[in-house]
């Protein structure tokens, strides 16, 4: 029984992988609920800004400001937002697999590259690729926080105001809903009053404002501006954690449901090689005494 020995000990051992999927999938149900709801609570906030951002650029023509401003720069700026963990998917490979056809189109087009990793996932990603990476934050827990987000975005943000980066990009997973998760990689910078006219209208908004502005209109349009381009990449990181979570306790449920089949194929066999044990010593017994 030693083969019999041997498939009890591969099913004992897929019986305790299954335990620790399972109770990882149910983590991942409770804080998908969580993230789903930070996600979604966000999102008022940032088509506000965008509806406001619309109206002043296209209120104030005779101010431009240095976010809305176009340059020659010899390099791109990338925001990479990925997972500290893995366990979920192909979640992160589809992500960098679309950044890495955008650094190939930079590259083809004699523009140098400019990384801000956020996420462990893409910050290795990009290190092994060899990419700059000129700043980064990894480790942001379940709650994403605005305040440990704006240092390492503000390097790329800087650099384009100060014409070294001819535009910025920001990456993702867009949450769509549980089981569908969309990468995508957009342009944050130069923004463009025509664009946030056709988010702002795609939202629902086709009314303008006349504001008063106080101290100026330029103050301010330079103060909500810097908040829009926050709230974007804010928005981004609550959407690639909402995206985490699901497909986290997707692949936690695949995995559990593989492990069940697999248990399943190994009793089977078990319970064969068991059966073709007895037979065998029954057919030596049977022998035996008709020897005797």
């Amino acid at each position: 029984m030693a083969a019999g020995k041997e498939i009890r000990g591969k099913i004992k051992s897929v019986e305790n992988t299954k335990k620790i999927t399972k109770a990882m999938e149910m983590v991942a149900a409770s804080k998908m609920r969580k993230a789903q709801e930070r996600m979604r609570s966000a999102r008022p906030y940032s088509d506000k800004v965008r509806n406001i951002a619309a109206n002043l650029g296209k209120a104030n023509p005779e101010y431009t400001h240095a976010f809305m401003k176009t340059n020659d720069a010899k390099a791109a700026g990338f925001i990479v937002v990925t997972t500290d963990k893995g366990l979920c998917g192909g979640m992160n490979t589809n992500v960098l697999r679309a950044v890495t056809t955008k650094l190939r189109e930079a590259q083809s087009a004699g523009l140098e590259s400019h990384a801000v990793a956020i996420g462990n996932k893409g910050l290795g990603f990009l290190n092994r690729i060899g990419a700059k990476v000129v700043s980064h934050v990894t480790q942001l827990g379940d709650t994403p926080h605005l305040d440990k987000l704006i240092g390492p975005v503000k390097v790329l943000l800087d650099a384009y105001a100060e014409g070294k980066v001819s535009a910025v990009y920001l990456s993702y997973t867009r949450f769509i809903n549980t089981m569908k998760q969309e990468p995508v990689v957009e342009q944050l910078l130069p923004l463009s009053a025509a664009k946030m006219q056709a988010e702002s209208s795609a939202s629902g908004t086709q009314h303008g404002w006349d504001y008063i502005y106080e101290p100026d209109a330029q103050t301010v349009i330079d103060d909500l501006l810097l908040r829009y381009v926050e709230a974007l990449v804010y928005q981004a990181v609550a959407e690639n954690m909402a995206s985490e979570q699901s497909a986290r306790m997707v692949a936690m449920k695949s995995a559990t449901d593989n492990a069940g089949n697999v248990i399943g194929e190994l009793k089977l066999v078990y319970n064969k090689t068991r059966q073709a044990a007895i037979t065998k010593e029954l057919s030596e017994i049977v022998a035996g005494a008709a020897a005797v």
